[in-house]
């Protein structure tokens, strides 16, 4: 059974698709502590469902 990508890890490219800003912008979210992720080895690695529940909170607002 193929998953879904709300249940499968993204990549910094692919967050920043889904969010629709670029990779940059989450490098320095992530830098900030900002934007949840988790660390995977070398990488960082985004929820879908997490992401869209901090967007939903105002955690991606300009001002923060």
């Amino acid at each position: 059974m193929e998953l879904a990508i709300k249940d499968r890890w993204l990549s910094v490219v692919e967050i920043a698709q889904y969010v629709g800003v670029s990779k940059e912008t989450i490098y320095r979210w992530v830098e900030q502590g900002k934007i949840p992720s988790h660390k995977v080895g070398k990488q960082w690695k985004f929820k879908t469902v997490e992401v869209d529940d901090w967007i939903r909170s105002g955690g991606a607002e300009i001002n923060n």
